[in-house]
């Protein structure tokens, strides 16, 4: 009996141990290398007709000469002009548009080979990201240095990455947000620790304080009054404990996600807004905020949002998520290939799982298709009422594909009733000059930073044909189609291996900032 319990434990052990090593193998095997394309001095895009995203007019035939990274001149066929030894690209038939811009996002330590690569190869040129860190560098959320680190890096064509517009804090959400062992001053519980949270992202080279919904009211309230002293903004979710009409008011540039006027436009607003627990009042209200909507209301703090320039972004597809946890067809999306398994199995799967088991409940049957249905109308009414609108994904939460969803998402505006054009433009010129780089970016036009997208078909005809790329220009090096398609096979592969989930599971457990996020 002694032996076979020590010949059991001995199996244990050995077992243990190989497991160890193959752990320890996938976290010491080396990430690939993603190929980058030649760079040429100068590039000539012949006979392309080139979409002006600020007026839809088409202007047919035309030469577009790209020297470094700026495009150097447009010009009407002319069979006498000299464009030296550029590269050629025929352009004939086919139609260019700006990099397409992704205004809602979240990178982390992986997105070099899991992110960036899809992104270009669907013509995501340009992302504002709203994660950072807290004072220490993340195994799983990417920062600030992260980030301008790749912008260094696309400016000398030393690494695949689209340009990262505006700098974010973490997201500040009072006690819920910030581990133990973290400076106390990132909960903003007091008042007085608002200039220390201030002036650490001002060193850090952040552009604006991104808030979340449980964020203390008077923090809120002194952040959005001190932050442009250190020459920051704020912008994210519109917290609970304000009414969308103050957050306006203070200042806030840029509004999150679906709901954001739902919270202020139901019978129980003035409720939600003085509760303790706004989170229990939040959940036995969604049937309310769906079926007791006050058009009016909302049309007033439409107004309100046009006057002060506040911009929304609606990522409808996380209302999605919730609307279509039931439907096979939503669910077994064909892009899913690129998500590494253990994402899908520990995070993707149980937040579809939790929402289709709601739905079949009889306390919230029909609520999260209905939420998803209202905040597409109100999308509509926002358009029509002149605020502006800009494309956003929520890449990395869940069914929010890196590149592809950037796409859906101007489909699912056209749903909600913009045109082809407002759609293009809430993906291109309205995020450049929300950004202040409008000069450098957004259209086509001389003299500004070569990021375009060359087209099969005509987008202004129909939204998806913004899918139709040919090849991506960015930071004036081309990227065929042939490449294109390399780096979504090469991403999908990764995606399955053993060691990128393995790399994956430890940098998510590692992360202090996630484990609080996922206790709370």
């Amino acid at each position: 009996m002694k032996k076979k319990v020590l010949k059991t434990l001995k199996f244990i052990l050995i077992s243990l141990a190989v497991f160890s090593l193959i752990v320890i193998a996938g976290l010491l095997w080396p990430m690939p290398e993603i190929a980058l394309p030649e760079k040429h001095e100068s590039i000539l895009i012949k006979s392309i007709n080139i979409i002006d995203v600020n007026t839809g007019i088409i202007l047919e035939n035309r030469n577009v000469w790209i020297e470094k990274n700026r495009i150097s001149a447009i010009d009407s066929i002319t069979p006498d002009k000299n464009y030296g030894d550029s590269f050629t690209i025929d352009g004939q038939g086919k139609y260019l548009i700006p990099g397409l811009w992704d205004m809602h996002t979240h990178s982390t330590q992986h997105s070099k080979w899991l992110h960036h690569p899809l992104y270009i190869a669907n013509g995501v040129t340009s992302i504002r990201d709203l994660s950072g860190q807290m004072g220490k560098k993340d195994s799983y959320w990417a920062g600030t240095k992260d980030r301008l680190g790749w912008n260094q890096k696309l400016e000398h064509n030393e690494q695949v990455t689209p340009r990262y517009i505006l700098q974010s804090s973490y997201q500040i959400n009072g006690d819920n947000s910030v581990p133990s062992g973290y400076p106390e001053f990132f909960s903003v519980e007091n008042v007085k620790d608002v200039p220390l949270l201030l002036e650490h992202y001002q060193k850090e080279g952040a552009n604006f304080i991104k808030v979340y919904s449980d964020i203390p009211v008077a923090s809120y309230r002194q952040i959005a009054k001190e932050a442009p002293k250190y020459g920051l903004h704020i912008a994210g979710h519109k917290p609970l404990g304000v009414s969308l009409e103050e957050a306006i008011g203070l200042g806030q540039r840029s509004f999150e996600h679906g709901r954001v006027f739902m919270f202020d436009c139901f019978p129980g607003a003035e409720k939600l807004l003085a509760a303790e627990d706004k989170r229990a009042i939040y959940y036995e209200s969604k049937k309310s905020m769906g079926e007791d909507f006050d058009a009016l209301k909302a049309e007033h703090l439409m107004d309100l949002m046009r006057q002060k320039n506040a911009h929304w972004v609606p990522t409808l597809q996380m209302l999605k998520i919730s609307a279509f946890a039931n439907d096979l067809d939503y669910v077994e999306n064909k892009n899913l290939k690129y998500i590494p398994t253990l994402r899908k199995k520990l995070w993707w799967n149980p937040d579809v799982a939790r929402a289709a088991e709601y739905n079949q409940s009889k306390e919230g049957k029909g609520i999260n298709m209905k939420l998803y249905k209202s905040a597409k109308k109100q999308v509509g009414m926002a358009q029509k009422k002149g605020v502006p609108i800009m494309t956003g994904t929520d890449v990395t939460d869940s069914y929010a594909f890196p590149g592809f969803a950037l796409h859906t998402e101007m489909k699912e505006l056209t749903a909600c009733g913009l045109t082809n054009l407002e759609a293009l433009r809430a993906a291109t010129i309205i995020p450049a000059t929300y950004s202040h780089v409008g000069k450098d970016l957004g259209s086509v036009a001389e003299g500004k930073i070569a990021d375009l997208l060359i087209l099969e078909k005509n987008p202004l005809e129909k939204i998806s044909n913004t899918n139709s790329i040919s090849s991506v220009v960015l930071n004036g090096v081309l990227y065929d189609k042939e490449r294109l398609e390399t780096y979504k096979d090469n991403t999908a592969s990764l995606a399955s291996s053993f060691h990128m989930n393995v790399k994956f599971i430890f940098s998510l457990l590692g992360s202090p900032l996630i484990r609080k996020q996922f206790a709370d």
